[in-house]
């Protein structure tokens, strides 16, 4: 089976452009490198009804359409259900107690990295783990479960950031209300899938090293990785909802055609700045234009800037997207 790239959305609403970039880009680099192109509908938390379908049909509008039937995570609990198995088996899982609270007010643990896990259910004797489980039962909660580790730095390899290190603490594989983790989840789907590359927004690096030592203990093939800038709003924050029209479906009332969002792509990667030398001398005006034009070797690093229109007057049909 050839190597798969994929894009993982969750089914929580429409999806906004800096969204739809990365979306764009993992297809684009999946055609490029000869591998296929995937999709996940990641839908074990948050999910708005018919969210998961709109989002397919807009990048079939952007002429992106997955190779594979979508993998829906909300199908598969009993594949993560196993792999925690597996994980228990070997003695590298236990039961956590903490609320949010609770661990923002523990101490560090030695040699940790700020906001890691501390470890305070790690050694707790049954007694004490009898105890803590009944006081979440009666109010209606159950244990979380964490993956055992030792803080040890992992280094995992990536196209644009060089290398990605980081200590891997004792991260949560099953939340206390009882859904399952991403971390253990993308894992698990990433290797049934064979995704051996992951194309991403740089938001989720830090998150790479864990996957990469999960993925590892449970038998699954290594990956590479691609964490891609993300878009701003006008604020300097990451592109969100609150900033105006931008997702696909507001951007089209207002006159945008696809051929808008793939030159807004070429613009957003600097295609008016680098020229012909990386991105082609022309916008994109098409997914052909993004898959023959983009260069992954070169793709700029700093984030992008969306300045949402206002009306339709400024965006008519056919015109370049604002920056």
């Amino acid at each position: 089976m050839r190597g798969a790239g994929r894009f993982a959305p969750s089914p929580s609403g429409d999806l906004h452009l800096g969204n739809i970039r990365t979306g764009l880009l993992a297809y684009a680099r999946a055609r490029q490198t000869g591998r296929r192109f995937l999709w996940r509908i990641e839908d074990l938390d948050r999910v708005r009804a018919g969210a998961a379908a709109s989002q397919l049909q807009v990048f079939r509008e952007l002429g992106v359409v997955p190779d594979e039937t979508p993998l829906v995570q909300s199908e598969r609990l009993d594949v993560y259900a196993d792999a925690i198995g597996s994980l228990a088996e070997a003695g590298l899982v236990y039961e956590c107690y903490c609320s949010r609270r609770d661990i923002q007010q523990a101490a560090s643990a030695p040699h940790a990295p700020p906001g890691a896990y501390p470890g305070t259910c790690r050694r707790l004797g049954e007694g004490d783990r009898e105890r803590r489980r009944a006081e979440l039962a009666a109010a209606g909660r159950q244990p979380a479960l964490r993956l055992r580790t030792e803080n040890t730095e992992i280094t995992v390899p990536d196209g644009l950031l060089g290398t990605i290190t980081a200590p891997v603490d004792d991260f949560v594989l099953r939340r206390g209300d009882g859904v399952f983790a991403y971390n253990l989840t993308v894992v698990v789907d990433d290797a049934a899938s064979g995704v051996d590359e992951v194309l991403r927004g740089d938001d989720l690096a830090s998150s790479a090293p864990r996957q990469a030592h999960l993925g590892r203990l449970l038998g699954a093939g290594e990956q590479s990785w691609l964490h891609v800038p993300l878009v701003l709003g006008e604020s300097g924050a990451r592109l969100a909802k609150r900033d105006g029209a931008v997702t696909y479906e507001q951007l089209s009332a207002l006159g945008w055609k696809p051929a808008d969002v793939f030159e807004w792509v070429w613009h957003s990667l600097g295609g008016d700045s680098a020229g012909g030398e990386v991105l082609g001398q022309r916008p994109w005006s098409s997914l052909d234009d993004l898959v023959d034009g983009i260069d992954f070797a070169h793709l700029r690093r700093e984030p992008s800037v969306f300045l949402p229109p206002t009306d339709a007057a400024t965006v008519p049909t056919g015109s370049a997207p604002d920056l």
